[in-house]
């Protein structure tokens, strides 16, 4: 098995999600006691959050290009960047590092297509779902995509930092999101894609009357095939 790189701590509730879900493949894949090989860079996330809001992400890249770079050195073989929004910088890390780095929109992409679908909602940070970087690259996949509204997208980002990112879970944004789930699904949406890792922490195929596709779920996975193929 080759070894995984994860550019985690962003935040460490979703990073600590990968960690269980990598081993939990590679038992399943290879049985017995096997688990996965991977390395863990984990940065500060608030200092992250700091440079989002401030838009200042050349800066954030290098933190990140420099995770990237920690990882390689440590023997990573695919480096993986465990956090939707911080995709916006993929390809800076891509270009800092000589290994593959594995992109979360694209194993998103793979299995929204493989499921014979093609519209799907979006839901992840403000970044996520109001900029190009992630979307583009949904499309670029065959998909078309929707979000939710201005007050739609406020809840769900809110949801995500003030309360997922802090380990709070609660029944009210469930139920908030179950609400914004339908409404993409009465706009056509046939699938609805869980943008940021940590809103797996709260929403899952029960709260949905689509499919639902958990990014950092689907990022395990094909990270764990990669590494054994």
């Amino acid at each position: 098995m080759r070894t995984i790189g994860l550019i985690g701590g962003m935040s460490w509730e979703s990073t600590a999600e990968y960690y269980r879900l990598l081993n939990e493949f590679t038992r399943e894949r290879l049985g017995g006691l096997h688990s996965a090989r991977c390395v863990l860079y984990s940065v500060d996330f608030a200092e992250i959050e700091r440079l989002q809001v401030q838009g200042r992400w050349a800066e954030a890249a290098e933190v990140l290009a420099e995770a990237g770079r920690s990882l390689e050195r440590a023997g990573a073989d695919m480096v993986l960047i465990c956090t939707n929004t911080m995709h916006k910088v993929a390809d800076q890390v891509e270009a800092a590092v000589s290994v593959p780095l594995l992109h979360l929109a694209d194993a998103t992409a793979q299995a929204v297509r493989d499921a014979g679908l093609r519209r799907i909602g979006l839901l992840g940070t403000a970044f996520t779902m109001e900029e190009d970087f992630y979307r583009d690259r949904l499309a670029a996949g065959g998909l078309e995509v929707r979000v939710p509204d201005a007050a739609g997208r406020s809840v769900v980002h809110r949801v995500i930092y003030e309360e997922l990112c802090l380990g709070v879970v609660r029944e009210e944004s469930r139920w908030a999101y179950r609400h914004i789930i339908e409404e993409l699904v009465a706009q056509g949406a046939e699938g609805v894609v869980l943008g940021c890792t940590e809103i797996e922490l709260l929403v899952g195929p029960q709260d949905s009357p689509v499919p639902v596709f958990p990014t950092a779920r689907l990022h395990a996975a094909a990270a764990v095939e990669a590494a054994l193929a």
